[in-house]
C-alpha cells in the first residue's frame, strides 16, 4: 500500500486545513526558501532546551556506534549544527539562505560540507552517503504525501548503518505549513530497514512532543 493510501486510511484529515493550505501554502520547499530569504531562521527546534536534548543524544549516539560521517537532510540555519559533534557532516537544505548561513557559520571547518538539495531534481545512487542519515523536524512541514515518500527515499539511500529521525507520533493540522503524521503511515515503507529503537524526547507539555525513531538495516 502506497503512503498516500495507508495516510487516507489512518489519519483524520482537517479539510479546512486542506483548504487553507492548498489557498495560502506554496509547499514546503518555497515556504522555506521564502522563510530564510526574509531573515527568519529554523523555528524553536533548533534552539534552548529542545536543541540541546537532541545534540546530547546524536553526539552519544555517534561515539556509541562509531560513526564516522553524518548526512543531514534540512540542515536548517545551522544553529543546532553549533552543537553537534560529527567527525565529518555533510548537510542539505532546501533553501539557499540556509546554505548561505550554515556556511558562513563555519567558514573555516573543513569538516562540514552544505549542499543545496533539490528533490525533484536529486538522483543519489551511492555518491552520497554517510555512516548516519538524520532527520530533525523536517517531516512535519512536508504537508505533501508526495513530498513525503521522495524525501524518505533520498534519506534513506544516504545512508550507509543507521537513519535517525526526530519527529511527532501524532496525525493532526494544525497550520497550512505543518501536519503530523503517524509514525506507522511511513515507518515501514522502506525496504531492508526496520525500526530498532524509539526514544522518548522531552516530557509532554514542554517544547516539543517529539521523540527519536532509530533505524538500521534489516539483513
Amino acid at each position: 500500500m502506497k503512503l498516500k493510501d495507508r495516510v487516507r486510511s489512518t489519519s483524520a484529515i482537517d479539510p479546512v486545513a486542506v483548504f487553507l493550505r492548498r489557498v495560502w501554502f506554496p509547499g514546503a520547499t518555497k515556504y522555506w526558501q521564502r522563510r530564510y530569504a526574509k531573515g527568519g531562521n529554523s523555528g524553536v527546534g533548533s534552539y534552548g532546551r529542545v536543541a540541546e536534548y537532541k545534540a546530547a543524544f546524536l553526539n552519544e549516539f555517534v561515539v556509541r556506534h562509531q560513526i564516522a560521517s553524518v548526512i543531514e537532510f534540512g540542515c536548517g540555519d545551522g544553529a543546532q549544527l553549533r552543537l553537534a559533534q560529527y567527525p565529518r557532516y555533510v548537510g542539505f537544505d532546501v533553501a539557499p539562505g540556509a546554505i548561505d548561513l550554515c556556511r558562513d557559520s563555519f567558514p573555516t571547518d573543513g569538516t562540514k560540507s552544505f549542499l543545496l538539495y533539490d528533490p525533484r531534481h536529486f538522483e543519489n545512487r551511492g555518491a552520497i552517503v554517510g555512516d548516519l542519515a538524520i532527520s530533525l523536524d523536517v517531516i512535519l512541514h512536508l504537508v505533501e504525501d508526495e513530498d513525503l515518500e521522495l524525501y524518505l527515499k533520498h534519506l534513506f539511500n544516504a545512508a550507509r548503518r543507521y537513519v535517525v529521525i526526530f519527529t511527532e507520533d501524532e496525525a493532526r493540522n494544525e497550520a497550512p505549513h505543518v501536519r503530523y503524521r503517524k509514525v506507522d503511515d511511513w515507518a515501514g515503507q522502506q525496504p531492508g530497514w526496520q525500526l530498532l529503537d524509539r526514544v522518548q524526547g522531552l516530557p509532554k507539555g514542554l517544547e516539543s512532543r517529539a521523540d527519536f525513531f532509530v533505524f538500521g538495516r534489516a539483513d
